[in-house]
């Protein structure tokens, strides 16, 4: 049912941004840890998303030759998670001799973690998950009008 599909793309976009969220609020924990367990200072960790149409590719409907107006329609549509990566730019050196993860020269090397580019991609995922409670409203408006018109 297609209205079964609409709260699936709304529930993808939500999941998306709370995982969005959780890697903000890791970098945040993290950014002044010098050591981790695969050695070296934490790396600033982001979401990658895939957009999901919901449609195969036209080669693929061509190929099979379908017809039908809903043909190529095989999944729900929305967004995904395709992988967390780290963030590849250069760690922050910091002069502290007295740092005991502080190299030959005394250098420590910090996270690559800024805080107001976290805290600018934290506000942008809350504005794109209130968004996705707010077509969530809608969705629940427009599905109890159209119970009331079978009353």
């Amino acid at each position: 049912m297609a209205f079964l599909s609409s709260m699936n793309i709304i529930g993808s976009g939500l999941t998306a941004q709370q995982l969005r969220l959780d890697m903000v609020s890791e970098n945040i924990t993290n950014i002044n840890t010098t050591r981790t367990e695969a050695g070296g200072a934490y790396r600033r960790k982001m979401t990658v998303f895939e957009a999901q149409d919901g449609r195969n590719g036209f080669r693929s409907i061509m190929a099979s030759r379908a017809l039908a107006s809903n043909a190529g329609y095989n999944t729900a549509g929305g967004v995904r998670v395709t992988q967390v990566v780290e963030d590849p730019s250069e760690l922050k050196l910091v002069y502290d001799p007295t740092h005991p993860d502080a190299n030959a020269d005394g250098y420590v090397e910090m996270p690559n973690v800024t805080l107001v580019k976290e805290v600018t991609d934290a506000m942008a995922a809350t504005q794109a998950y209130s968004a996705g409670v707010t077509a969530l409203g809608a969705f629940k408006t427009v599905v109890n009008q159209a119970l009331e018109i079978g009353r």
